[in-house]
């Protein structure tokens, strides 16, 4: 890491961390890939599950004592009082799903729902507008939108104080080792980001194919990374980049994305896997290894 930080155990005990998120009660709350949302504390070494039942969730976000999570082809909404579920109500079913599924959930400033819902191919023509795309719905999942297509996987979804909505998205996997960069894109209502006819060229730093009327990337980052969940912390955005399955080659670390330069730089490395960010409330970075199953805590020294 940078000098001037340091980084700590803040939980272990976890099973595959996908997503994290701060309660209303001060609890640290966090997605298992095995089905599970669980609340942990500081120094926690075993999880208290909230609840079970959700194929594959990726995606929680608090409004008020609300909690949604997303999961393969769903949204749930939790009604949470004290450390109980009262009330559990899907809101939003058979969203498609294949190699890619339902990604980040995050409250917009607008009051609506944001939602990234991956492709289900690598490169093909989908037959869902839902799929490969940046959806928003209402609270209670009424008036379901696309707000941005031509995305391969929009993994992390973060919104800037000012409103702007930044997305993470996985390129595809066809065209070799070292192309093409993953990105960060700014979601325009309407736009098109090119997939699967464009793509962002990490060699070049511009897109290439068929790409008229395409919006281009807010920022490249390293192919092949999987740079999934985002966060807004210190005047920058900062990505996990969970990182390649059988190599070490590409990701396992966090990077730091200037928002004045747009260039990524490395934050923090040594990471098994990590995936899901939040900043807790006096301004640390809570990083998740999906790997090792421990959330750390990265501050000031």
């Amino acid at each position: 890491m940078p000098a001037g930080l340091v980084a700590e155990r803040y939980a272990t005990g976890l099973e595959r961390p996908t997503a994290l998120a701060l309660g209303p009660d001060g609890l640290l709350y966090a997605t298992q890939e095995t089905g599970e949302v669980v609340a942990v504390g500081r120094g926690s070494t075993t999880p208290r599950v909230l609840v079970r039942g959700f194929p594959t969730p990726l995606g929680l976000a608090w409004d008020g004592t609300t909690l949604y999570v997303s999961a393969q082809g769903s949204v749930t909404r939790l009604e949470v009082r004290g450390k109980k579920v009262v009330s559990r109500r899907p809101i939003v079913r058979g969203l498609p799903f294949g190699r890619h599924q339902q990604d980040t959930i995050a409250v917009g400033p607008d009051g609506r729902l944001y939602l990234g819902s991956g492709s289900t191919c690598d490169v093909c023509r989908e037959q869902d507008r839902r799929s490969a795309a940046v959806l928003s719905f209402r609270k209670d999942g009424s008036d379901l939108r696309v707000e941005a297509r031509g995305l391969r996987n929009p993994f992390g979804l973060a919104f800037h104080p000012d409103g702007q909505l930044f997305v993470s998205d996985n390129g595809r996997d066809d065209l070799g080792d070292d192309e093409p960069a993953e990105t960060v894109v700014v979601v325009e209502r309407g736009a098109d980001y090119g997939w699967p006819r464009c793509w962002a060229s990490w060699k070049l730093r511009r897109l290439q194919g068929r790409c008229a009327g395409v919006t281009p990337p807010f920022a490249y980052l390293e192919p092949h990374s999987s740079a999934n969940t985002l966060a807004f912390w210190r005047g920058a955005l900062v990505v996990a980049e969970w990182g390649q399955y059988l190599s070490e080659r590409r990701g396992r670390k966090l990077v730091r994305v200037d928002l004045r330069t747009r260039r990524a730089t490395t934050l923090a490395d040594g990471f098994e896997h990590p995936l899901g960010l939040a900043v807790d409330r006096d301004g640390a970075l809570l990083a998740a290894d999906w790997g090792r199953g421990v959330i750390y805590r990265l501050r000031n020294r």
